[in-house]
């Protein structure tokens, strides 16, 4: 009676394993459907906007994947030192200095007139139509895989 909804779910190759790889496995697939939202927006774009549209996704969508990859190692950085006796400062430093970092290439690339700010914005975005996918993949899953009573 106090089984969870993932009770029914075999460890190994099929099912969640190890209760580490459910989350590293959930993070890859949110970074790649960012990966193929991105894509799919520029190849459309291409065909369907001006230039600085295309140019605006395209960074857009590289600083999304960059972002989420700095902030996931920024955050992973942050905890593994949280047992120090002495706290990283350059580490938690990092989780902070990407914003800057993302901030400064899109003012610089609006500046000099190669992208439109707009479609930029709208780039950086496609992080969530990887966290929407993984959404409805995980509804889906709990639906399937749900105990009868």
């Amino acid at each position: 009676m106090s089984e969870g909804a993932d009770s029914a779910r075999p460890g190994g190759p099929g099912g969640a394993g190890t209760a580490g790889e459910a989350p590293r496995e959930a993070l890859r697939r949110v970074y790649r459907d960012t990966f193929w939202a991105a894509l799919v927006a520029v190849v459309l774009s291409a065909f369907l906007a001006p230039w600085r549209v295309t140019a605006g996704l395209a960074l857009g969508g590289a600083l999304a994947l960059f972002n989420q990859h700095w902030l996931r190692t920024s955050v992973e950085a942050v905890f593994e030192g949280a047992g120090a006796a002495r706290p990283p400062k350059m580490r938690a430093a990092r989780y902070v200095l990407r914003y800057a970092v993302v901030a400064a290439l899109v003012l610089l690339a609006y500046q000099t007139g190669v992208v439109s700010l707009v479609a930029t914005l709208a780039g950086m975005c496609a992080v969530v139509a990887g966290l929407l996918a993984e959404g409805f993949r995980q509804f889906y899953i709990a639906i399937v895989r749900r105990e009868e009573t």
